[in-house]
């Protein structure tokens, strides 16, 4: 009886040291095992986390601007490889990378649109989540441009406000990759945010609108604050990922059972 207990225990423990990637089996899509996985969603990780994330760009921003010569020289070295690679398409690319991250598109228009798709698909955390963290970091971002008040590079290619430090298009990349990440965890959405945030970083460089060290600082910020805000909603939206998980599982099943064709009655 006793061996059995610690089985029963040690299976619990098991399963409570699990990440949420592993909500496949029927258990643990239970309505009261949701609960205990959501009560236990730990915030200590990407509290710390995104803390770190800004304190470091904060430090490496003041670092830009006392002008520390190792990160002056690493930006010009990057502008002036940078400049050897611009041609029409990449130009095409550039522009329209500027056209999505920042501005009226890149600000308001993808976290709304983000928004109503995530209230669509039964989502209503996430669609909070999504809204509060991208103008969380919009707000982040603008304290550290009108702090620091770096100049951008001569060059620049498109019309930009004032500050280049930190890049808000690198930022809001950034902070849309964590996000959806959070919301929708899975390796190729993990692959899809990496590889848009470094195209972004790359596209502002390219158009002389930032130096790196901009968009370094900009990652840091977006990501930083998607995590400090996931942190805050941590029980909340990982209640919300189980139960929506629960219910795709659910209609996947009456689906499936709705085209298994009946065995044939014995005669």
């Amino acid at each position: 009886m006793g061996a059995d207990q610690d089985d029963v225990t040690d299976a619990s423990a098991g399963e409570s040291t699990r990440g949420p990637e592993s909500v496949s089996d029927a258990g643990a899509l239970h309505p009261v095992r949701r609960e205990q996985r959501a009560r236990a969603m730990g915030r200590r990780v990407p509290l710390i986390a995104g803390s770190v994330a800004v304190g470091i760009a904060a430090v490496l921003g003041l670092l830009v601007v006392l002008r520390s010569g190792m990160l002056v020289e690493l930006d010009e070295e990057w502008a002036e490889d940078i400049l050897t690679l611009r041609g029409p398409m990449g130009e095409v690319f550039a522009l329209l990378m500027n056209w999505l991250g920042g501005g009226i598109v890149g600000v308001f228009v993808v976290p709304v649109l983000a928004a109503i798709v995530l209230i669509a698909c039964r989502r209503p955390w996430g669609a909070l989540y999504f809204i509060v963290a991208s103008a969380a970091s919009a707000g982040v971002v603008q304290l550290l441009k009108h702090l620091f008040g770096r100049a951008r590079p001569e060059d620049i290619m498109v019309v930009s406000d004032l500050g280049s430090f930190p890049s808000g298009h690198v930022a809001n990349a950034a902070t849309i990759a964590v996000a959806f990440a959070v919301i929708a965890p899975g390796f190729w959405v993990f692959v899809a945010g990496a590889a848009y945030t470094v195209l972004m970083a790359i596209s502002r460089t390219y158009l002389g609108a930032h130096w790196l060290t901009d968009t370094i600082g900009g990652f840091l910020v977006g990501a930083g604050v998607a995590l400090l805000v996931w942190a805050a909603l941590a029980g909340p939206l990982e209640r919300e990922r189980l139960a929506w998980t629960a219910w795709r599982s659910e209609i996947n099943r009456v689906r499936a059972e709705a085209h298994v064709t009946p065995p044939r009655r014995a005669r």
